[in-house]
């Protein structure tokens, strides 16, 4: 029963003036632009990026004989993608609790959605949680 008020909340609320598209071609035609193309910047923002990770190597119980990599020196594999966050985050997966066994830590880096592909190549993952 929600989910119909909610969709139909949303189909009454799209655009309150009418067509949105009408609206800005007339605003544009009032503002005597007529028959001129109206071009917005595009500005970069948090949409724009994505978080890619990799596992830093921690165990639980702090045993076997891998090296944890921390976050800038795993950033250094990131050449040439400009990274705008990193931090240390658990998956927050569920893992067999064991001595020895991954721990879940991983190295999140933002970066520019554009740069995805470059990132994975680079043997790193999209980071699908929060």
């Amino acid at each position: 029963m929600n989910k119909i008020f909610i969709l139909s909340l949303c189909a009454l609320v799209g655009c309150a003036e009418g067509n949105c598209r009408q609206v800005a071609a007339a605003e544009a035609k009032a503002a005597g632009n007529a028959g001129t193309k109206v071009e917005t910047a595009v500005v970069a923002g948090p949409q724009d990026h994505v978080r890619v990770f990799k596992y830093d190597g921690s165990v639980q119980c702090g045993t076997g004989n891998g090296k944890i990599i921390s976050v800038e020196e795993m950033q250094t594999q990131l050449s040439g993608i400009k990274v705008f966050a990193a931090e240390k985050k658990m998956d927050g997966l569920m893992h067999m609790q064991m001595c020895g066994a991954p721990a879940g830590k991983a190295n999140v880096y933002e970066i520019d959605r554009h740069q995805l592909g470059d990132a994975t190549k680079l043997g790193f993952k999209e980071w699908l949680w929060n």
